[in-house]
């Protein structure tokens, strides 16, 4: 296999050097969105937290005197490397983010791990084709089973999605969009009081969330069918060994699935059974 060195390159997962500050105001130092009411200045950095990002568990009018973030406590220092060097006369360069294969419909990877990047390409390229096929999807010579189908049939706002390791906010993103596309698919307002579960049967469709993890089920099923020595499935049972950071650790994939299921042994058990895992 020929590789092109001068255009591969590198990431490293977990190697983030700056918080990913996003166009708001005033940003939290955390999580980078833009903070409320609900929030407390560091003394160190003078920079703003959100409660829930600052981990404090008492009343932050007693700490807000002599308070410090983590980020001062633990400092991450910056390695200005922007290259990496493999050996072979050739330095890679060394990127935070970059689109997979290129392209509009390319998988959006970025170095803190997250979906964040990705869940808005696909949300954006759902309304891009939403709007080319508007005059299809909201005449009313169709019935609304059949716009129903047809909207499943190019959705794709889930594409790549069953890898995703995605947040209650990138949830609340998702249903938010399909909900508009659904209520103007229908013709209805939010001031017609009508629920959207309830448009969502008139057009046939399920809610994007259980799609989701019905397609994340089937991507979990076919890795599990592989023999042991399939590399996905080691990297699925891998464990770092290392010390773990305050808080609550990530969800792996298999937890998702399983909290999912509610139940690890029928996971493992039912994988074999292919029909099993479409639900």
């Amino acid at each position: 296999m020929r590789v092109n060195m001068n255009k591969t390159m590198v990431m490293i997962i977990g190697d983030q050097q700056n918080v990913r500050q996003k166009a708001v105001r005033w940003p939290c130092s955390v999580c980078g969105s833009g903070i409320g009411n609900n929030s407390i200045q560091c003394t160190s950095c003078q920079k703003w937290l959100h409660r829930k990002c600052s981990d404090i568990k008492d009343s932050m009018y007693k700490v807000m005197k002599t308070f410090v973030c983590r980020g001062c406590v633990n400092p991450v220092t910056s390695t200005g490397r922007t290259s990496v060097y493999i050996g072979v006369k050739a330095n890679l360069e060394l990127v935070d983010k970059f689109c997979y294969l290129q392209c509009t419909v390319g998988v959006r990877l970025s170095v803190d791990g997250d979906a964040h990047a990705a869940m808005e390409t696909r949300v954006r390229i759902g309304w891009n084709k939403f709007k080319q096929l508007l005059p299809l999807l909201t005449i009313k010579d169709i019935s609304l089973k059949v716009r129903g189908r047809l909207y499943s049939s190019w959705s794709s706002m889930l594409h790549g999605s069953e890898t995703w390791p995605i947040r209650k906010k990138n949830e609340v993103a998702l249903q938010r969009a399909e909900t508009r596309i659904v209520r103007w698919m229908c013709g209805m307002k939010l001031q017609d009081r009508i629920a959207s579960k309830g448009l969502r049967g008139r057009l046939g469709l399920d809610d994007i969330m259980s799609v989701l993890q019905q397609n994340r089920l089937q991507w979990y099923g076919h890795v599990l069918r592989k023999v042991d020595s399939y590399w996905v499935k080691k990297c699925m049972e891998y464990e770092v060994a290392d010390a773990k950071p305050i808080g609550r650790p990530k969800e792996s994939c298999k937890m998702v699935v399983c909290v999912y299921l509610g139940d690890m042994l029928s996971v493992d058990g039912d994988a074999d059974a292919a029909c099993g895992w479409r639900c």
